[in-house]
């Protein structure tokens, strides 16, 4: 990935989606019923036998969208006592990641995060942490409901619970997350600027090399 050279999000939105709030308290009223696939559930048990050998009594942290998985080994090294779930659904992303070793505190899953946040709550399974990192921003106006905060399985993060990190370097993006976060904890969750000197993912390195601004949202889920 090219440094210093990444577009800026073009989009006719100004502000959050003046339907957010509507959609967002539609998914919380009706749950998401689509059939989960196969393959994700084969994926989801990979994921839970190699938390097992590590030892199923670390809290586990999800890192959504891994990408090629650089963020999961950034997020593996610094909370070692944990166990580390790098879930993306692209086989190119995931394989461009090597020959990248993870840590035995962490593994790469292949899987549809849809289907692989319902297994965990299915599951019963608690986060500790949740980390959301530059997300696909889908800035077209009739997008919305392909962004994760206007998506129909939104409502099962609050059943995950932990600290939830989202990141963007959109500044509508991270605003309407607080916003859908907000609605789904009861608590008010802040959009604010963000600065480092060491990116958790290459979009992250990319996005300040090219002079972005980046923001993020948190909230503990509980």
């Amino acid at each position: 990935m090219n440094e210093g050279n990444s577009r800026f999000i073009s989009s006719a939105q100004d502000g959050p989606h003046r339907d957010l709030e509507a959609l967002v308290r539609r998914h919380l009223a009706h749950p998401f019923r689509k059939p989960v696939a196969d393959y994700n559930r084969e994926a989801f048990a990979a994921a839970l036998a190699a938390w097992e050998q590590f030892g199923r009594s670390a809290p586990l942290i999800l890192d959504a969208g891994c990408g090629v998985g650089w963020s999961t080994l950034n997020i593996a090294q610094q909370f070692p006592e944990h166990f580390v779930f790098g879930v993306d659904q692209s086989v190119d992303r995931l394989s461009r990641g090597k020959p990248m070793e993870m840590p035995a505190n962490a593994v790469l899953i292949r899987a549809d995060l849809v289907d692989f946040w319902r297994l965990l709550g299915e599951n019963g399974i608690r986060l500790a942490r949740h980390y959301n990192l530059y997300p696909n921003p889908w800035p077209k106006i009739g997008h919305l409901a392909r962004r994760w905060q206007g998506h129909a399985v939104f409502p099962v993060w609050k059943e995950l619970g932990g600290v939830l990190e989202c990141r963007s370097n959109w500044h509508i993006y991270i605003e309407e997350m607080a916003l859908a976060l907000g609605w789904l904890s009861g608590q008010p969750v802040a959009a604010e600027a963000y600065v480092t000197d060491a990116p958790m993912t290459p979009f992250e390195k990319k996005y300040l090399a090219s002079g972005h601004a980046l923001w993020r949202c948190r909230v503990d889920l509980g």
